[in-house]
């Protein structure tokens, strides 16, 4: 009765301070030649939900924060993308081997950021983008793993996407994905915490309001990773499903988890259709 009556209390807290704010039309069209796809009809697997239209955060933010993403200069997260290339041409580990030994320029990633989360088949297993890095630095490199949310794998992470920019979303959701996927699905609607929340109370039934400060959007990730405002960083997935489910009350999963590894291809197969996205601004 005490854990009820705390839910019910702070949800009431939380209620009254939510009002109406839909997304807008505006166009995203990246250093005036990337045209982004940023609403897209919603996949198949989504008809149970009612949604039609899959869209962009971009959609969500203020026109100031827009216009940052609209031009590469005016983008605060292209800094790590620069970061990065320099990584990405550096030898490392005990094979004296970078990430261009073996792909030569970042322009060979074309297209990589658009599928994943994806099957390995030789591992047996979902891989996220990290994941795969991470593999690639201890089994080609010799190199240590870099911490999976940490600063390192959010800017690799954000020259990769920069490469697919503009390309379609497409993540698999059927086939030997299909039991990670079921679980990714289960997890987005299980709510948790003393605020009794699930990842779809938010996006899936709420957005577009706003809720104290923030405009809901509908949590795509085609735009991660994406520069917070908030915190004047590169933030990668998992980090943002961490602090979603730590603002429910609840204890949280570790990043690079086999729960957020779920959760990711799911959230991801949500924005089938919409354009890779990253590094993108949010507040």
């Amino acid at each position: 009765m005490k854990f009820k009556a705390l839910t019910v209390a702070a949800l009431t807290v939380a209620m009254p301070v939510m009002a109406l704010a839909g997304p807008d039309d505006d166009k995203l069209v990246i250093n005036g030649e990337i045209e982004i796809v940023t609403k897209a009809a919603a996949p198949a697997h989504m008809e149970e939900t009612g949604i039609d239209t899959v869209m962009s955060g971009w959609h969500f933010r203020a026109d100031e924060t827009q216009a940052l993403e609209m031009d590469d200069f005016d983008n605060p997260g292209m800094i790590f993308v620069d970061q990065a290339i320099d990584a990405w041409n550096m030898a490392e580990g005990s094979e004296g081997k970078s990430c261009a030994s073996c792909h030569d320029d970042p322009s060979s990633m074309a297209g990589v950021r658009a599928v994943y989360p994806k099957w390995n088949e030789a591992a047996g297993e979902v891989r996220t983008l990290a994941m795969q890095v991470n593999d690639c630095r201890v089994n080609k490199m010799g190199a240590d793993k870099w911490k999976y949310a940490g600063g390192d794998m959010a800017s690799m992470e954000a020259l990769i996407s920069v490469q697919s920019r503009g390309m379609p979303v497409n993540v698999a959701t059927d086939g030997p994905v299909k039991a990670v996927w079921e679980q990714g699905k289960e997890l987005y609607y299980t709510r948790t915490g003393q605020l009794d929340l699930s990842c779809a109370s938010c996006h899936e039934q709420n957005y577009g309001n706003m809720i104290r400060a923030d405009h809901l959007s509908q949590g795509q990730i085609n735009g991660f990773p994406t520069y917070r405002l908030k915190n004047a960083k590169l933030n990668t997935v998992h980090a943002r499903f961490k602090g979603c489910i730590r603002d429910t009350r609840a204890e949280t999963y570790s990043p690079g988890s086999a729960e957020f590894v779920a959760l990711e291809l799911y959230v991801a197969s949500r924005g089938n259709g919409l354009s890779v996205e990253g590094p993108s601004v949010r507040n």
